[in-house]
């Protein structure tokens, strides 16, 4: 049966995110995006009300959309903010899919905001010659009796340096490929770890990002995510499997950002008056309003549909999460392009917030998997696939 009708707890979610939105993350977004600043006053509020990226962790909920829907809504208020309360969702994600149950007792705690203390993970996997290919990666990690040893670079890493914990990608066996790559906690304050680099960035500048060093740094070997006795190579199929089950929340943020814009410049087209009556009396202003209405629609049921999956452990037979990914991230970047146009001469002033939300919304299209790869993903899957 299929039932469109919100539960009861996604209306509290979204009623919640909503109103913490509107009035804790809108009011000082703009700050926040000029300082390029990560706020640490209105992540902590939200962590304290459970508006947490732990809560996305394998799309925690009874159907795998309510976590979506309180993504979108604090996405709303401001992405770069949204990313960076967000931030443990894919450190989380990687335990839920990779760890063994006594990994998950002991490492997802420390990174679940709780008693009025904040916690914060994040996932390491990019490096400077490893993006699309992750498969390239050169950080590596040794077995040297009861640990292993970590060595290289990571880049572009969310939370890095500021998280207490981080999960970090490495191989195992050098030149393999995916094959050989295994996940490792390691924490903050371990020895040989660092933050070299802060990035500067076009969006989404009140998230941290950074570049980070691992300079034989020594953990114990049950740090290692998933059962000591299956071999390393499976490892490869958990990075996999970690960054496809994140997908449908990052759409749900890329929406949020479009939704934000949408919202914005209806208003304005309702209130403008050219040629004696409002803009969007205007048929070429009125029907890109209508197309932005309709792609945010169809992105949102590509996302829940995604998540949905997640949630239940459902195989995407045809890439679904890669479709909700590109489709939501697409759609964010039309959407907030069409609303600075709308908007004319001072949507393009920095005065109104859409040409904010338009610098947000590119990275949607880039990080976790370029939408180019997803199409790459998209494209091999119809390849192998029977229709009848």
């Amino acid at each position: 049966m299929i039932d469109f009708e919100p539960s009861e707890a996604d209306r509290m979610v979204r009623n919640l995110a909503h109103d913490f939105a509107a009035k804790e993350i809108r009011p000082v977004a703009a700050e926040h995006d000029e300082r390029e600043e990560f706020a640490w006053d209105v992540t902590k509020k939200g962590a304290a009300l459970g508006l947490s990226g732990s809560a996305l962790g394998g799309l925690a909920g009874e159907d795998g959309i309510t976590p979506l829907i309180m993504a979108e809504e604090l996405s709303w208020g401001c992405g770069g903010i949204a990313v960076g309360m967000m931030t443990n969702a894919l450190a989380a994600t990687a335990v839920s899919h990779i760890a063994t149950q006594e990994q998950v007792d002991r490492f997802m705690p420390m990174i679940t905001p709780q008693d009025g203390e904040l916690r914060l993970g994040a996932l390491c996997l990019t490096e400077a010659d490893s993006g699309s290919d992750a498969g390239a990666m050169k950080t590596t990690a040794v077995r040297d009796g009861d640990e292993y040893v970590i060595n290289g670079t990571k880049r572009f890493i969310t939370g890095g340096g500021i998280s207490d914990l981080h999960i970090v990608f490495a191989t195992e066996e050098p030149g393999s490929g995916f094959r050989g790559v295994s996940a490792f906690v390691v924490p903050r304050e371990t020895e040989g770890f660092s933050q070299i680099k802060v990035w500067k960035k076009m969006g989404i500048r009140a998230s941290h990002t950074a570049d980070l060093a691992f300079d034989d740094v020594r953990i114990p070997a049950d740090h290692r995510l998933g059962d000591p006795d299956v071999d390393f190579r499976s490892g490869g199929s958990g990075a996999l499997g970690t960054l496809a089950a994140t997908r449908p929340w990052i759409g749900a943020l890329a929406i949020g950002i479009g939704r934000a814009a949408f919202e914005y410049s209806a208003e304005y087209a309702r209130d403008r008056q050219q040629f004696g009556k409002p803009v969007i009396s205007h048929q070429g202003v009125g029907f890109m309003l209508a197309d932005m209405d309709i792609t945010l629609d169809a992105a949102r049921l590509l996302s829940w549909r995604a998540g949905w999956m997640v949630s239940r452990g459902e195989p995407f037979q045809a890439e679904e999460a890669s479709k909700a990914k590109t489709f939501g991230a697409d759609t964010a970047m039309k959407v907030t392009t069409d609303a600075v146009q709308v908007c004319g001469g001072v949507g393009f002033m920095r005065d109104l917030p859409v040409e904010k939300w338009m610098r947000d919304a590119k990275i949607f299209q880039i990080f976790e998997g370029t939408n180019q790869i997803q199409r790459v993903v998209i494209s091999a899957n119809i390849a192998k696939r029977v229709f009848s």
